[in-house]
């Protein structure tokens, strides 16, 4: 059972892509376990527990709300802030696979089925992927995802990519001894072109990492192995759930079985620093939003992205 916890809670100012800076402040931070089906909030309200001395205030993550919540308003002494309202995507792997690929449109299996085709085309007529979930093999999966993570924008302009360091690897291997780890590597003969990262949390594989090589994005790789990956995982009848966790992204939409509205909600001091802070992230947050928008609409949004990543 989720528990609040006293650590930093970073609020980042980004445009786009762009990171312009980063506050942390510590507050008590709770994260609703996302299949706790309990009725959602119409409005969050203030939690009845005691303000910590050096905390700033309270932070709820993923808590399901009945319906879009204001950005910003008054609480008594706190700011209630909710920067982030999305469709929380899931998988529910208690479905056959042959259920979860009918939930899908015939016009979108077909282009599924039409990216696959044209990989396995690509590839001399085979696709090569592997799946990583023991610890001796995790040295030969970070090798290969290594090699696909740097060529990343995400790594190289968010710092966002597949951690490198010697504690994510051994978390990650012990993850594995438990039987709680799945791993993904797409190939292109010997060449790695995608890969995705899953650990399991209380019974759900977790969407942490996917990457892929931004030479081969029109081959759609990333949702080449994502497909091949879940047809796996709905196979093994082990886990329960496929969490896509936070964010809105089309990706996640496509692939989910279910979905259900949550907010990221947070409950600062009223102070007119924390005025000021969360009234500049709401307004970077809705100058971002803008320029995407305009961006779209003048079709420069995949220009720019694909600028972004050839760096």
């Amino acid at each position: 059972m989720s528990e609040w916890l006293l650590k930093p809670v970073s609020f980042r100012f980004q445009l786009g892509d762009w990171v312009l800076g980063n506050v942390s402040l510590p507050m008590q931070v709770l994260a609703v376990d996302p299949f706790d089906y309990s009725e959602p909030v119409e409005t969050p309200g203030l939690p009845g527990i005691e303000l910590l001395k050096g905390s700033n205030g309270y932070a709820i993550r993923n808590l399901p709300v009945e319906k879009k919540q204001p950005t910003i308003r008054a609480v008594g002494g706190f700011l209630c802030y909710v920067p982030l309202q999305y469709q929380h995507c899931y998988i529910d792997l208690g479905w056959s696979f042959q259920k979860y690929a009918e939930k899908f449109s015939s016009k979108t299996r077909s282009t599924i089925n039409r990216k696959v085709r044209k990989f396995r085309e690509k590839s001399g007529g085979t696709i090569s992927w592997k799946s990583y979930d023991r610890p001796e093999d995790l040295d030969e999966f970070f090798r290969h995802a290594r090699k696909v993570s740097v060529l990343t924008y995400q790594e190289r302009l968010l710092d966002v990519g597949l951690p490198s360091t010697e504690a994510f690897q051994l978390e990650a291997k012990a993850l594995a001894a438990s039987d709680r780890l799945r791993a993904f590597i797409l190939f292109d003969g010997d060449r790695p072109v995608s890969y995705l990262y899953c650990p399991e949390r209380e019974g759900a594989l977790v969407y942490a990492y996917l990457g892929y090589d931004p030479e081969y994005g029109s081959l759609s790789v990333g949702t080449v192995l994502q497909w091949l990956a879940i047809e796996k995982i709905f196979e093994e009848r082990k886990f329960r759930y496929f969490d896509f966790t936070e964010g809105n992204s089309s990706h996640k939409l496509l692939f989910a079985s279910h979905q259900r509205l949550c907010a990221n909600v947070f409950f600062l001091r009223r102070t007119a620093r924390n005025w000021f802070l969360l009234r500049s992230h709401c307004l970077t947050n809705d100058v971002s939003s803008w320029l995407g928008a305009k961006l779209d609409k003048y079709g420069l949004k995949l220009w720019a992205k694909r600028l972004l990543r050839r760096g």
